[in-house]
C-alpha cells in the first residue's frame, strides 16, 4: 500500500469513530460539582436507546415534559427513588425543594443541567443516580419534577412557548389524570 491509501484508511477510521461517538451524544454533559465530562456509558444498559433519550442526547430538551401519558410513570419513579430526600411533591426534606423558583445549581433550570445533576450527583448527600436509574428513568423523573413546579410559568425555562401558555402550576388539591394511558414502551424501555 502506498502512503495515500494508508492515510485515507486512517482518516476514514478516525472520522468513523467520531461519527459513532457523535451519534450517541451530540452534547457534552458535565458533572455539576467538578465540571468533569460525564461518561454516560456508566449508566444502566436498559433505557438508553428510547426515542426520548436519543432526542434528549441530541438536543438537551426532555421530550417527556408535560407529556400527560408519561407523568404517572415519572411520579412512580420519583416516589420510590427521590421522595425520601426531596419530599412527595418535591417540596424538600433532607434534600432541597425542587418545585419552586430557587435552584441550588442555577443550571438546573435547563433540562441538560438537571440531567447532569441527577446523573452525576451533587454536593451533600446527593450521590450519582446513574447506577439506580436508567437514562430514560432520569428523564421521566425530571418531567415529574418539572410538572410539580409551583412557580410562575414565565420562570419555567424548560417549557416550550405552547407549554408555557397552557401551564397550570401544580396544586395537590387539583386532581391529576393522564389524558391517555401510555402506549407500551412509550415511557419506559421494554424489559428483555
Amino acid at each position: 500500500m502506498n502512503r495515500k491509501t494508508i492515510l485515507r484508511i486512517a482518516l476514514g477510521g478516525v472520522l468513523g469513530a467520531v461519527g459513532t461517538w457523535g451519534a450517541q451524544a451530540a452534547l457534552t454533559f458535565n458533572n455539576t460539582v467538578t465540571g468533569e465530562v460525564l461518561d454516560l456509558s456508566h449508566g444502566l444498559p436498559e433505557g438508553r436507546d428510547t426515542p426520548a433519550v436519543k432526542t434528549f442526547l441530541e438536543t438537551g430538551n426532555n421530550p417527556y415534559n408535560e407529556n400527560a401519558s408519561c407523568l404517572p410513570v415519572g411520579a412512580e419513579i420519583f416516589l420510590s427513588a427521590c421522595s425520601g430526600c426531596h419530599g412527595h411533591v418535591a417540596e424538600g426534606k433532607i434534600g432541597p425543594g425542587l418545585n419552586d423558583d430557587y435552584w441550588t445549581y442555577p443550571k438546573n433550570t435547563t433540562d441538560k443541567g438537571l440531567f447532569e445533576t441527577v446523573f452525576g450527583g451533587a454536593q451533600g448527600q446527593m450521590g450519582p443516580q446513574y447506577g439506580a436509574l436508567s437514562l430514560n428513568d432520569i428523564l421521566l423523573v425530571m418531567a415529574w419534577v418539572r410538572h410539580v413546579y409551583t412557580g410562575p410559568p414565565g420562570g419555567a425555562e424548560w417549557l416550550s412557548e405552547d407549554q408555557r401558555r397552557a401551564f397550570k402550576p401544580y396544586s395537590s388539591a387539583r386532581v391529576e389524570t393522564a389524558q391517555a394511558p401510555a402506549e407500551p414502551g412509550q415511557c419506559r424501555a421494554a424489559v428483555n
